[in-house]
């Protein structure tokens, strides 16, 4: 690594103290880019990564609420506005225990680009609280997301910053978000995106980011002659990602083993088919995080407090959360035959497990790109929005499926160009980074 990256690296860490999968992701993109300042040493005397790695503008706030019995609680709630080189903000809000300033920093920078790199007209931001929705009635969450968006509204807009669901936000929180929004600012315009079907939203959004990322790990078994047809294929998680991902390759002809939640993991050898994939629905909407009950229901195996990655799989998903397949973990996916990991969830492999994975030469995808479905589809709800225009579902899923292939052959052809063939982190980070990095020196000092 060069002593230029290096420093770079030295001072984000000083400046951004106990953040660490922020360090790591801004490791994990500028240690791809050496080659391209190799070839292009103005983006160095510019200093482009300096300004990339700063957001431009940092949002908090405080959010009180009143639960059903009357008492106040007070949660924090952010809004991280990282690039806006190519359009506006654009980027889920998750509402979790583990929100903090560091998780939403290292989320809004993977998103400039992952969203680039959908080539839609969308900057990077993501926002969110440490507010925990388990357990609260759609009262206290209506009440909550009220107070959320009585403050937010004043940063954001249909042309400046447009926020999506992430973890712990979907419909309903979107929709008592939005309802806020339209009553502060009276006016009806697609300031959100994942809104409900009869008020705004896009058909395939829910499925989008798991369907997205089926189709970039079919792109990628076509390198290798190969497709999902009779593929056994390991899933993380149980919500919209694992969801989406689960129906798109039973479509394709393979069969998903597993799911997993905080609690562990259901292993399931007839495959998730039928009306267990309409189980799922139930239980993401139980609010009790656990997929202990499908094995109860299905009468399947289940692992307290294990993940998925030791089941002899042909292909893993890993849909769930970030740092969830450590080095030991990718090591027991590789004794078991698996010959792809595609990223459903945001930066899901450690850099200690992407170094077991690259060595062994499989197939491996990084979020930001194969999991870029789902905020391609928020683009897709922008301009259905702009236009006052709904697209049928058929139309939306053609549309996806052009954008993940687009994207894999993008990444496909910018490792080859910068002389690391077959290499989807490095074609990744820097397409996404090109396209940015030369929309900011267009634009002046930004």
């Amino acid at each position: 690594m060069s002593e230029y990256i290096e420093k770079i690296l030295n001072d984000v860490k000083v400046k951004n103290p106990n953040e660490p999968e922020f360090h790591q992701a801004v490791h994990e993109v500028l240690e791809s880019l050496e080659v391209v300042l190799q070839r292009h040493p103005e983006y160095q005397s510019l200093k482009i990564l300096e300004r990339m790695v700063e957001p431009e503008r940092v949002v908090m706030f405080r959010v009180p609420w009143m639960d059903d019995q009357g008492e106040i609680h007070i949660n924090r709630g952010y809004r991280i506005e990282m690039n806006s080189a190519i359009g506006p903000y654009k980027g889920g809000l998750r509402f979790h225990p583990s929100v903090t300033l560091g998780i939403l920093k290292f989320l809004g920078f993977e998103q400039v680009f992952k969203n680039s790199l959908t080539t839609l007209p969308m900057g990077g931001g993501k926002g969110g609280s440490d507010f925990n929705t388990k357990g609260k009635s759609d009262n206290e969450i209506m009440r909550f997301c009220q107070s959320f968006m009585t403050e937010l509204c004043r940063h954001i807009g249909p042309n400046t910053d447009v926020p999506a669901g992430d973890i712990g936000v979907g419909t309903r929180e979107i929709g008592f978000l939005y309802g806020q929004y339209k009553r502060i600012r009276n006016e009806s315009t697609g300031v959100l995106t994942g809104k409900g079907i009869n008020w705004g939203g896009s058909l395939v959004r829910p499925e989008a980011t798991g369907f997205g990322c089926v189709y970039f790990a079919q792109e990628m078994l076509k390198t290798h002659n190969t497709g999902f047809e009779d593929k056994v294929v390991a899933v993380s998680g149980f919500g919209n990602v694992a969801w989406g991902a689960v129906q798109k390759v039973n479509d394709l002809g393979g069969k998903v083993v597993t799911l997993s939640g905080p609690d562990g993991f259901i292993y399931d050898p007839d495959g998730i088919k039928g009306e267990k994939v309409d189980y799922m629905l139930k239980l993401r909407s139980s609010n009790k995080d656990a997929v202990e009950d499908y094995s109860k229901e299905f009468g399947v195996e289940f692992f307290q407090g294990k993940k998925p990655w030791g089941v002899k799989v042909d292909v893993a998903l890993p849909c769930a959360t970030e740092n969830e397949i450590y080095a030991d973990d990718a090591k027991e996916l590789i004794k078991n035959g698996c010959i792809c990991v595609c990223e459903g969830a945001n930066m899901p492999t450690t850099m200690e497990a992407y170094d077991v994975i690259k060595e062994a030469k499989i197939l491996y995808a990084p979020g930001k790109a194969s999991n870029a479905g789902g905020v391609a589809t928020s683009g897709l709800e922008m301009s259905q929005n702009s236009m006052r225009l709904p697209w049928p579902r058929e139309e939306v899923d053609k549309r996806l499926h052009e954008i993940m292939v687009r994207i894999h052959n993008t990444c496909i052809e910018t490792a080859e160009k910068f002389g690391n063939a077959g290499n989807y982190v490095i074609g990744a980070n820097i397409a996404g980074f090109l396209k940015v990095a030369d929309a900011m020196i267009d634009q002046g000092l930004v």
